[in-house]
């Protein structure tokens, strides 16, 4: 065998090219400003009821929701708006301009139009010039995913501040004869601006990011027929309305969320007594109290607002944020977890010192 150790193919970059990769630079990533919308129509679980066959009763015990938001479409409300007035409102609070922007991630599966991105219209109507725009995909976990990747750019140097969005506006894909699905939605959207600080301890201390994509099956949205899988009944299934195995989503949800909190813990070295907040996805209450009593959260670390607004897929975790930030419960320097999980399947988590 000939000896290959001295060729070309082994040499290192410098040798063949005589330029070195820039050097990362110690820097920390700070939360900067924070900021959320809802629409107007309030859909209460007694509408509900005029609708579909249930009763408050029955929704408050199984998923802990009272009422959740709905967009009205006369008063101009969509998921473009509420992308755009969340990262408005973000921005104002990090007393920025939308032209300090390098990025803007907008999280979302429900974009009012394929093309362009929803991320590319809320640049043009906050006025971010040539900022880089896009949208992510990832259900639930479109805060959290985008929270991250935002994290790591700005963190390596190549971005100095960057705009995400998490925002879905489900009701607008539900079938409402669909008792299982169409109680636990709503839309919302919550937004947050990250900027490079010279502090290199603020940031993330260790995040998970995850999927399974052979549970696709369990929830999704199919546009044609030829999309929905062997073995759901096609006769109930509704095209364009999401679907969802209740049973199996809930089993995957309970035991993921708890495994996710202490895979992240491991990561960082630290207990669940260390973390002052967990920012967690609102999917259903009983959920959150199962993951509370497994690692002894006091109910004053994890807050809830799935009875206000259901579960808001993307905008279910900066929305929480966002109330937490202006009820001034989240301060310089403490331990922040941020965990989601959704459709694909996928989950992912994000552990700070804010």
């Amino acid at each position: 065998m000939a000896d290959t150790s001295s060729s070309s193919a082994h040499a290192p970059v410098q040798a063949v090219s005589g330029i070195m990769p820039p050097a990362i630079p110690v820097r920390g990533v700070r939360i900067a400003g924070t900021g959320s919308q809802l629409p107007s129509k309030v859909i209460s679980n007694d509408l509900l009821a005029s609708v579909v066959q249930t009763n408050d009763e029955w929704i408050q015990q199984r998923t802990g929701i009272r009422e959740r938001r709905m967009c009205d479409r006369s008063k101009g409300e969509s998921n473009r708006w509420l992308c755009t007035e969340s990262l408005r409102k973000a921005l104002a609070a990090a007393n920025m301009k939308a032209s300090e922007l390098d990025l803007i991630i907008c999280g979302t599966i429900s974009q009012d139009m394929r093309c362009p991105s929803t991320a590319c219209l809320v640049a043009a109507d906050l006025g971010a010039g040539t900022a880089a725009a896009w949208d992510l995909g990832a259900a639930c976990c479109g805060f959290v995913y985008p929270l991250n990747v935002a994290h790591d750019l700005i963190r390596v140097g190549t971005h100095k501040a960057i705009g995400i969005i998490g925002c879905d506006t489900i009701t607008a894909i539900l079938d409402y004869h669909n008792r299982g699905v169409c109680i636990l939605f709503g839309d919302g959207a919550g937004a947050a601006v990250l900027v490079a600080d010279s502090d290199p301890s603020r940031g993330c201390l260790a995040q998970v990011n995850k999927a399974d994509g052979t549970g696709w099956t369990d929830l999704f949205q199919p546009a044609e027929e030829w999309q929905i899988p062997e073995g759901v009944d096609r006769t109930t299934t509704k095209l364009g309305c999401l679907q969802m195995n209740g049973k199996a989503v809930f089993k995957f949800a309970v035991g993921t969320f708890q495994e996710l909190i202490a895979e992240t813990l491991t990561k960082a070295g630290i207990s669940a007594e260390q973390v002052d907040v967990f920012v967690c996805h609102q999917s259903n209450a009983r959920i959150l109290d199962a993951a509370r009593e497994r690692f002894g959260i006091p109910p004053e670390k994890l807050h809830v607002n799935i009875d206000r607004v259901g579960n808001t897929s993307a905008g279910s975790v900066p929305l929480v944020l966002d109330e937490l930030m202006l009820a001034g419960k989240i301060k310089p320097g403490m331990i922040v977890m941020f965990v989601a999980f959704g459709a694909g399947l996928t989950w992912t988590s994000s552990l700070w010192r804010v």
